[in-house]
């Protein structure tokens, strides 16, 4: 695959190339997480946090708490790039899972494991807001 394409509007949508463009984007995408995950694996096995002041090691601990955060959220994503990835093979990538209808290349570009357009997506989150203030 060339590295200078970029799916169009003008073809046709989901056809090969764009299918091939989207796997490759998502597949590095998490390559990335993967290699920062194992990047914090590597400072968590290397020992327990040392500093002798309290406030110093206050901070250290809540700077590690973010860390394991972020990394708990990337897990989470990393789970929903490999249901797009499996998306892709059944045919039902780029299509959204509650109309049907194509989501637009720019929301796949944006957001490249979007499961609904931004349609559905308002709808659903307006849904999700009004069910929690019940």
């Amino acid at each position: 695959m060339v590295d200078a394409y970029r799916p169009s509007a003008n073809e046709e949508f989901m056809n090969p190339m764009q299918l091939a463009y989207f796997r490759q984007k998502l597949l590095n995408w998490k390559d990335e997480l993967l290699r920062e995950s194992a990047g914090t694996m590597a400072q968590l096995k290397s020992g327990p946090i040392r500093e002798a002041d309290v406030t110093d090691r206050a901070s250290s601990e809540t700077d590690w708490s973010i860390e394991l955060r972020t990394r708990d959220r990337q897990r989470k994503l990393i789970a929903k790039i490999e249901s797009a990835l499996r998306r892709i093979e059944t045919g039902e990538y780029g299509f959204c899972e509650v109309s049907g209808e194509p989501i637009s290349l720019a929301r796949l570009e944006a957001r490249p494991i979007a499961t609904m357009t931004v349609e559905a997506q308002e709808r659903h989150e307006r849904n999700e807001r009004v069910s929690r203030d019940d």
